[in-house]
């Protein structure tokens, strides 16, 4: 299972670090992505990471503002959020592909899907 959490309430240019963390299995043999649904949008993949950290992938609504990361040792993967906007407002979540190689923005490619952790940008 797998929870993503560090959401919160912030202002308009203001930072936020989401956290995923894994029951049950642990995360460093597996591709991990982060998605986002805001009212009334689609989802989207905003970005991804193979298990050797050795891919990356930023959707271009949030390149060079978020920054994602892992550390296997804690079996963590993290999403540095800087410079929001109230456009980022929207539930975020990860997913984890056991193909560690994977760094997809498509969420049907992932295997285990958690629940999500709500951010709120206020203007």
């Amino acid at each position: 299972q797998l929870q993503a959490s560090g959401g919160g309430l912030v202002q308009t240019g203001g930072s936020l670090r989401l956290s995923c963390a894994a029951s049950g299995f642990t995360l460093d043999a597996y591709g991990i992505g982060w998605f986002r649904q805001a009212p009334g949008k689609e989802r989207e993949g905003i970005s991804c990471i193979t298990s050797s950290g050795s891919k990356i992938y930023y959707a271009e609504s949030v390149k060079g503002r978020f920054t994602i990361s892992r550390d296997n040792a804690k079996n963590m993967v993290y999403l540095q959020m800087n410079s929001l906007k109230p456009d980022d407002t929207a539930v975020y979540s990860c997913a984890a592909d056991r193909v560690g190689s994977s760094c997809s923005p498509n969420l049907w490619m992932y295997d285990h899907r958690g629940q999500g952790t709500l951010v709120t940008v206020s203007s």
